[in-house]
């Protein structure tokens, strides 16, 4: 099966590659594919194979060398040390350097005229920001409700800036206090990965849990944990450069039963015998609409499939397939947003569609600039962009234009890196519009701002600029997941909910990992880690029910009494 010629590259040519029928199939190598594969491996079980559309593992994780250092052109910082798994993976295989010197941190704002902001000001409205922002978290904890008409993150905390900004006479102070807390939500777009805090539910920013303990940066860059991850991996177990095209699974269609009639009395019907698709898609396997060639494939694949004894096939854009009987799909919300339509046969039920719509998987891109020499003030880390507010036509027509004269100003900070490195921060549809820039105008344009804002003619310009295009990268088409207005953590599940091939099946046929699959730690790389273990974990538990073994520390039973609640 499959198109052997085409199929094989010279490095594929293995025996792992050769075999076409696997236990499980993990679509991607990102942390949450290497962790499921890394959780079977470690419980004996090798049979699976990880199949990557990119020539390299790690994907929203890859750092690259920039002069002496490290720089992260995804994921950054390792979220929390209390109950981080990646922060256990890291401390394991010494990659934490654990006396961390904290730098100096000296902050500095400016505005568009060059002048400083006096550091109480800063510091006065950096900590009403943060009090504004716990409050947002409050109403997901305490279940009490908003004022009416206000749904998102940006409106109630804009809320809170009016009635802030109120008690301040002077409307040059007011200016400039509103202008610090503008670039602030600027900021934390670029934390949520979303366009704007308007876009963001104000009643589910509580349900994202962060954990104690800071963010941890690794010296060897944040790739080097992938190295003890691939350690555990057969060499042949991973195909590179291999994206997946559409991933066939068996599903049997209970016919819809009179009233009257119970469950057991329904008799389960092969999803190809023609009309009796199941009542949550009116697609079947053959009945899909599909161009005048692609439908005998089509079908031959679905024939396949009906006389195979797995439950899933995985058709990759190289015309090879492979049978399995698990997959784990890690693929990023960006890439189902834009191919839920086309990647499942049959498609995807309704409920899950329409999660995938509705979260956000916004873009969030990075600007590195590199100098010959240092010329920030060596006790300054970072430098705070404080734009003067667009005036906002409310005309989309007008988007496009602004975009064009004014992307840059949703910059909202350049931070020291190293003395001759700094970093600038872009979200949403600006980091869009500048994924289609050289990077040469990207660097004449930061030159500009710094100057501006610096008030200083002489700023160099970098010999070299690096951005990130994560919108634009077939296999993100994003960076991370938000929870948008309307929807909830239940969207995160819905998703994460696996399929399977019939109501008898023990173990799912398709099952779902990814940042994007995981209530409270979603956007985060220890979100994928723990998604994609237990993805494999599910496939590991023995059928028949174990005899559970509770493990006590003290032969005192009163302990073990005061678990059971007595009504």
């Amino acid at each position: 099966m499959g198109d052997d010629g085409s199929a094989k590259e010279d490095t594929a040519n293995t025996a792992m590659s050769e075999k076409r029928k696997h236990k499980v199939i993990i679509v991607g190598a990102g942390m949450a594919g290497l962790s499921s594969a890394n959780h079977l491996a470690k419980n004996g079980c090798t049979d699976f194979l990880i199949l990557e559309g990119r020539n390299r593992v790690g994907g929203r994780i890859v750092s690259i060398d920039m002069g002496p250092q490290k720089i992260e052109l995804g994921a950054n910082w390792i979220h929390g040390v209390l109950g981080n798994p990646m922060f256990e993976l890291a401390m394991q295989h010494g990659l934490v350097s654990i006396i961390n010197i904290p730098k100096p941190h000296k902050v500095v704002a400016a505005t568009e005229d060059g002048k400083q902001v006096p550091f109480q000001i800063l510091q006065e409205i950096y900590e009403a920001y943060v009090c504004f922002l716990r409050r947002c978290e409050e109403y997901f904890l305490c279940q009490y409700l908003p004022p009416p008409d206000i749904h998102s993150v940006g409106e109630h905390i804009n809320l809170e800036v009016d009635l802030y900004l109120n008690n301040v006479e002077c409307q040059k102070e007011k200016h400039l206090r509103r202008l610090i807390f503008e670039c602030l939500l600027k900021r934390e777009t670029c934390i949520t990965g979303c366009h704007s805090m308007d876009e963001i539910d104000l009643l589910e920013l509580g349900s994202y849990t962060e954990l104690q303990g800071g963010n941890i940066v690794l010296p060897s860059g944040y790739s080097s944990i992938l190295k003890p991850l691939c350690d555990n991996l057969p060499k042949d177990n991973i195909m590179l450069s291999c994206p997946v095209k559409r991933i066939h699974w068996k599903r049997k269609a209970v016919h819809r039963m009179p009233a009257g009639t119970s469950a057991r009395d329904a008799i389960p019907e092969e999803d190809e015998d023609d009309g009796n698709a199941s009542d949550d898609s009116d697609r079947t396997v053959t009945g899909v609409p599909v161009a005048g060639g692609q439908q005998s494939e089509e079908s031959a694949i679905a024939s396949v499939l009906a006389n195979s004894t797995a439950n899933v096939l995985v058709e990759c854009e190289n015309g090879t397939v492979y049978e399995a009987d698990h997959v784990i799909c890690t693929l990023p919300l960006g890439v189902l947003k834009e191919q839920s339509e086309t990647l499942f046969a049959p498609a995807l039920p309704q409920y899950k569609v329409e999660s995938i719509d509705s979260l956000l998987f916004g873009t969030v891109d990075k600007i590195f600039l590199e100098y010959d020499r240092p010329f920030l003030n060596a006790t300054i880390s970072e430098i705070m962009l404080l734009w003067e507010q667009e005036p906002s036509p409310e005309e989309e027509g007008d988007l496009e234009q602004r975009l064009k004269d004014s992307w840059y100003k949703k910059i909202y900070s350049f931070s020291k890196v190293s003395d001759t490195l700094l970093l600038g921060w872009i979200s949403g549809r600006e980091a869009e519009y500048m994924e289609t820039l050289s990077h040469e105008i990207v660097a004449e344009r930061c030159t500009d701002i710094l100057r501006q804002f610096l008030k200083d003619p002489f700023v160099p310009k970098p010999k070299r600029c690096v951005c990130t295009s994560w919108k634009k990268q077939p296999f993100s088409r994003g960076s991370y997941t938000a929870i948008a207005v309307g929807a909830s953590q239940d969207d995160i599940d819905n998703i994460a909910q696996p399929l399977y091939s019939s109501p008898h099946q023990s173990k799912p046929s398709v099952m779902f990992a990814g940042e994007h699959t995981h209530a409270n730690f979603y956007s985060t790389v220890h979100g994928a880690y723990l998604s994609g273990r237990t993805a494999a974990q599910i496939l590991l538990t023995p059928d028949s029910p174990q005899e559970i073994v509770m493990e006590s520390d003290s032969s005192d039973l009163s302990s073990w009494i005061q678990g059971i609640a007595l009504d």
